[in-house]
């Protein structure tokens, strides 16, 4: 809420004073401001924008920022460097081993298009810390043969990533690097749903199915090998059909309970919605949906009742979903 962001800005100010008094803090009611709404383009609340030496042109947003501490890294590395540099595999451990997740790059050389593009990352990910290193023996240490952004969770490596120079791109890593703050699957419920909508992947997968299924295990296990292959560009949730309140959800996508198991694929931005082609909730058919989606192949899924018999008797025809393009178009 408006007020709890605003109680951890105000954490982050009184701690930043004695650290970096160059950095101000400020807060504007817009209510009663409607020129700096205007100017700023301000659609949401709360909204965070940080003005970089004294210029009121394009202020840097800060999304998804929630708690002071984050707010004090996010300062930090907008103004500083936004990386560590690690000499030694002490160091690296050091790091690795202080929270639960950690983010580590492994270069040959501190200078090209991969290390620029991991810092601009590191910005935008002040949930975790960010290391990085071009010391043979750190990237021997960790079996590191090629430039790689490597996920570190609970002091163990769960995702390594190639850098090719050029290839990656500052939003792709900032994504995939946020769903590890996530399980590879996450159930939805009150609690989560605010976690996945701040992971800024557009595209959810969902699955529909009640938890205490006989087929429930095997499904399961199904959807999670998916997951893991399409980590960063699809995230992948779990609706429990059997928990009553999760029933504006079934309403949204109509789902009924002789639909279940069932599986869409939504697009936040559009709020398009697609629906999983083959019944059975199989690896190989998740992932030929979540690839065919991918390439744009998918046909989007607009819920409709059937076309009523009596639709074209009267002066006035009758429409629905399924008849509304040919009949309009």
């Amino acid at each position: 809420s408006s007020q709890n962001l605003s109680e951890e800005f105000a954490e982050a100010a009184r701690q930043l004073k004695k650290e970096a008094p160059r950095i101000q803090f400020g807060k504007i009611d817009v209510t009663h401001q409607h020129n700096l709404r205007k100017e700023f383009n301000i659609q949401v609340f709360p909204t965070v924008k940080f003005f970089v030496n004294g210029s009121r042109e394009d202020p840097i947003d800060c999304k998804g920022v929630r708690k002071a501490s984050t707010f004090i890294t996010w300062v930090k590395r907008r103004t500083g460097p936004s990386t560590v540099l690690i000499n030694s595999t002490e160091q690296a451990e050091a790091i690795i081993k202080a929270d639960d997740l950690a983010v580590i790059g492994f270069f040959k050389e501190l200078h090209n298009d991969s290390v620029e593009v991991f810092c601009e990352t590191a910005r935008d990910v002040p949930e975790m810390p960010f290391g990085m290193t071009a010391s043979e023996d750190v990237c021997a240490n960790y079996g590191i043969q090629k430039n790689s952004l490597v996920v570190f969770k609970k002091g163990k490596p769960v995702h390594n990533e190639v850098l090719e120079d050029g290839r990656q791109n500052k939003l792709g890593l900032t994504r995939l690097i946020k769903t590890f703050t996530l399980d590879l699957v996450t159930e939805y419920n009150i609690e989560t749903s605010v976690k996945i909508f701040d992971v800024p992947v557009e595209n959810h997968i969902l699955l529909f199915t009640p938890t205490n299924s006989e087929t429930f295990d095997a499904i399961y296990e199904n959807y999670k090998s998916a997951a893991a292959e399409f980590r960063g560009k699809i995230l992948f949730v779990l609706v429990d059909t059997n928990e009553a309140r999760n029933g504006r959800v079934f309403e949204y996508f109509r789902i009924r309970d002789i639909d279940v198991p069932a599986v869409r694929i939504l697009n936040l931005t559009s709020d398009a919605r697609y629906k999983m082609p083959a019944d059975e909730v199989t690896v190989e058919n998740l992932k030929e949906f979540c690839q065919s989606y991918l390439n744009g192949k998918a046909k989007q899924h607009l819920s409709s009742e059937e076309i009523p018999e009596d639709w074209d008797k009267m002066p006035v025809k009758m429409l629905v979903g399924k008849n509304f393009n040919s009949i309009v178009f």
